[in-house]
């Protein structure tokens, strides 16, 4: 019996009553209604969020914010119903509630009271985080639930974004008006360090100044150290002065009084040598007068002699001792005159000596008076030399502290001349920095600030570049539901069609007609029901296909895949295997990666991703319904093939063995069909 032969006669035994006929044509419905169904369900999910009903509850008490009155809560509840996202119904927190629960909303939006007081709180110095409360409800849907959280994202991304703008404003203005405090600023800093250059200069002028006087300072300590010890040197010498003060007092007052005696004793001596020249006068003229009668007195002599009978020679003698008599009294009378002439000059000398004893006795009481004035005065002298010594050792003392501060201040201002310099940098720096802020800083107008604000508060602006785009929600399941459909198609068709044809294993005719015939039938009409599923995915749903003849190709090799799996597990298992194929559609249901990408697996079953078709049967439909890469596509198509061919063989050797060998197994009627 040739292949084509067995299967036309599977054929005409699926068709051979009406009833066959009617559970063929329903088999082979199964992967459109399966897959049709399914992807028109979810053909577009998102377009009609719309018809969600969700609820709004604005509690906001509001808030004031730079003396007007706000409801932030009440603006974005307006803006969500004019968007018409969702279904929104603006609420009481009652109604809302009694809504989720009895399923007439899916979930609620609530505004607390304190929303825009919170939101304004952002640019004050205590601020608190606005809150936003999402209320739903898993028995009214879990995507539902996840919807509404997506939304309450979207919503609070829409607030941030809004609050952001407002703060962005307030921030650009407040930056407006730190540039024009950098202006003034930078001028400021202009002027200081002009002010620090000329501190500078004045610094360095200190510091010179400082010095020299510090050295000043060193010299006036060692002078007023001399000045100490001169200054005690006089303290003993005004005391001794006072001591001689003292006694020259003593001394011009006795000095006064013996001025006043020798004042009367000159003038007795005045008196004295006036009766004495009067005396001596008087001598004189008796001198005078003797010797003038010194002849007369010598002839009487003479003559007496010669009348008392002396000789000539006698007389002569005895005259001649007269004569010296005669020299003498001229020499008495000279001396006389002389004396006179001395007690003259001495009389004269007595006057004047009695007149300036008067008036050394004047001139003595006045010194006695000036020395007691003198002494009284070296007395204080004495006191203020002492009072000056002191005060020169604290003098001393001071220059030194003077000496030792100044060369501290010396020091000091050479560090001020060299801080003065650190700061001019520093000011140079800080006028360089504040220039480069004002420069920094743009000088913009209202309108670019509005600009600016709006950037800052929503600053990225996504652009979706996709290398490949299903487009909509459906069609990004469609090829995990195209697969599954295949399987399914493929799994119900064996419900009918048997594996293998037992008169051709009876007839013992060749395993590998055998088994091609029992895969072609199921195959075949598996190719059918993806050519139909295929007009309803591309046409009836209007997917967009980028390969349409590449992924029916993928399509049609994925169904004969599945059909030559099924049939070896039918071969060696019989009605197990049937179930068994069942087993492995939902193992692979949550292998294949068709809904959540296969990363998200457990590690088990990940593994498994990588072994069992169906996973490579939706990734080739992915690449070539989007327009992905050719080849990754070629790749699965490869593995499929694998897969076919290692299932044809395993059918091969099962039939092989079928026709061999019989056992009481293979004589039991199936347990399915």
């Amino acid at each position: 019996m040739r292949m084509p032969a067995m299967i036309n006669a599977e054929l005409r035994r699926l068709t051979s009553t009406p009833m066959a006929v009617l559970a063929l044509v329903a088999l082979m419905t199964v992967p459109l209604l399966y897959g049709g169904l399914y992807l028109w369900a979810n053909k577009d999910p998102y377009a009609a969020l719309d018809r969600i009903p969700a609820a709004i509850v604005v509690a906001d008490d509001g808030a004031t914010v730079d003396g007007t009155h706000v409801s932030y809560a009440d603006d974005v509840a307006d803006q969500l119903v004019d968007d018409g996202s969702f279904a929104w119904h603006v609420v009481s927190r009652d109604q809302a509630l009694d809504g989720i629960g009895d399923e007439a909303y899916d979930f609620a939006i609530t505004f607390p009271a304190d929303f825009s007081e919170a939101l304004a709180s952002a640019s004050t110095s205590s601020p608190v985080q606005a809150r936003v409360t999402l209320t739903t409800s898993d028995v009214n849907s879990y995507l539902a639930s996840t919807i509404g959280e997506q939304a309450a994202e979207a919503i609070r991304t829409s607030i941030v974004r809004t609050v952001n703008e407002e703060a962005a404003s307030r921030l650009l203005l407040g930056l407006a008006d730190v540039r024009g405090s950098l202006v003034d600023a930078t001028d400021g800093a202009a002027r200081l360090s002009q002010g620090a250059e000329d501190a500078l200069a004045g610094a360095t002028s200190l510091a010179s100044g400082t010095a020299d006087l510090a050295a000043g300072a060193t010299r006036l300590d060692a002078g007023t150290g001399d000045l100490a010890t001169g200054a005690s040197t006089l303290a003993d010498g005004t005391a001794k002065v006072a001591d001689g003060a003292s006694a020259l007092s003593d001394g011009v007052a006795a000095l006064a009084s013996g001025a006043a005696d020798l004042a009367d004793g000159a003038a007795r001596v005045a008196d004295g040598n006036a009766r004495l020249a009067a005396q001596a006068d008087a001598v004189g003229a008796a001198a005078a007068d003797a010797a003038s009668r010194i002849p007369e007195a010598r002839a009487a002599i003479e003559q007496g002699l010669l009348d008392a009978g002396l000789t000539r020679d006698q007389v002569d003698q005895a005259l001649a001792s007269l004569d010296p008599l005669a020299g003498q009294l001229a020499d008495a009378n000279a001396q006389v005159q002389s004396t006179v002439d001395q007690i003259d000059a001495l009389s004269a000398g007595a006057a004047q000596v009695a007149s300036g004893a008067a008036d050394l006795a004047a001139g003595a009481s006045s010194a006695a008076s000036g020395a007691a004035d003198l002494a009284s005065g070296a007395s204080s002298a004495a006191q203020g030399s002492s009072s000056l010594a002191a005060g020169a050792t604290r003098v001393d003392e001071g220059a030194g502290t003077l000496a030792a501060g100044l060369g501290t201040a010396a020091t000091g201002a050479g560090s001020l001349a060299a801080g003065l310099g650190d700061l001019g940098s520093g000011i140079a720096t800080l006028h360089d920095g504040l220039a480069d802020g004002v420069a920094q800083i743009p000088d913009a107008s209202p309108e670019l600030r509005d600009t600016q604000a709006r950037t800052i508060a929503n600053p990225v602006d996504l652009t979706s570049s996709a290398i490949t785009d299903a487009g909509t929600y459906g069609a990004g399941l469609a090829p995990f539901f195209i697969s599954l459909a295949a399987w399914i198609g493929i799994y119900a068709l064996f419900l009918i069609v048997k594996p293998v044809s037992r008169r051709a294993i009876t007839a013992i005719h060749s395993p590998v007609r055998v088994t091609l015939a029992g895969w072609l039938t199921p195959g075949s009409l598996g190719a059918l029901q993806m050519m139909g599923l295929f007009a309803v995915v591309s046409s009836a749903l209007g997917f967009s296909v980028a390969h349409p003849w590449g992924a029916y190709g993928m399509m049609a090799l994925a169904s004969l895949t599945f059909a030559a799996i099924i049939l070896a597990l039918n071969v060696w298992l019989g009605s197990v295997g049937q179930f068994l194929g069942l087993v492995l559609m939902v193992l692979q249901l949550v292998t294949a990666g068709g809904t959540f990408p296969w990363q998200t697996l457990p590690g088990p079953l990940a593994s498994l991703h990588h072994v069992l078709p169906m996973g490579f049967a939706v990734d080739g439909l992915r690449q070539l319904m989007y327009g992905g890469s050719a080849s990754a596509a070629w790749g699965d198509a490869a593995i499929l093939a694998l897969w076919l061919g290692g299932a044809l063989l395993v059918s091969a050797v099962g039939v092989t063995r079928m026709t061999h060998r019989r056992t009481l197994r293979d004589l039991q009627p199936s347990l399915i069909g």
